[in-house]
This record gives structure tokens, C-alpha cells and sequence, in this order.
């Protein structure tokens, strides 16, 4: 999907991956598909979990009722911000 996002965004990914961002850290990225696990992952490892907008979903796909606002819930609880 990466290749729908808008050129900032696909840009500033690059360059966390190329090591050009705020902390000089190499970073990865990946796709599981599923909100829970990314999520779990991130809470456990540290990370960005993002679903951004693309051509295909101006808007971007998570539903904040049901699924972001919960899970925001949840990972602010543990600690997060």
C-alpha cells in the first residue's frame, strides 16, 4: 500500500527506515493485517502503529467507535501516549 500513500508520508517512513529520523535509529516496517496484533506488538516492542489514508481510502480504514478509540483506550492505559 505504500506506493498509494501521499509523497510526505511515504517520505518521512523512509527516512525512519534509512536512520534520518529524530533518534538516527534504523527502523522496519510490516503489515500483519490486524489491528490487535500490530498493536500487541508495539505495546511489547515500542513502534508507530498507523493505518493511513491512500488513494483507494481517502479517509483511511479504521472506525473510530469501534476500533480506534477503544484500542487508543487500552494503549494509553498501558502506558503509552
Amino acid at each position: 500500500n505504500r506506493k498509494a500513500w501521499d509523497a510526505p508520508l511515504r517520505t518521512y517512513i523512509e527516512d525512519l527506515q534509512d536512520g534520518n529520523g529524530e533518534s538516527g535509529e534504523r527502523y522496519t516496517a510490516r503489515y500483519i493485517g490486524s489491528m490487535v496484533g500490530d498493536v500487541h506488538r508495539t505495546l511489547l516492542y515500542g513502534g508507530i502503529f498507523g493505518y493511513p489514508a491512500d488513494s483507494k481510502n481517502a479517509n483511511g480504514k479504521l472506525r473510530l467507535l469501534y476500533e480506534a478509540a477503544p484500542m487508543a483506550f487500552l494503549v494509553e492505559q498501558a502506558g503509552g501516549l
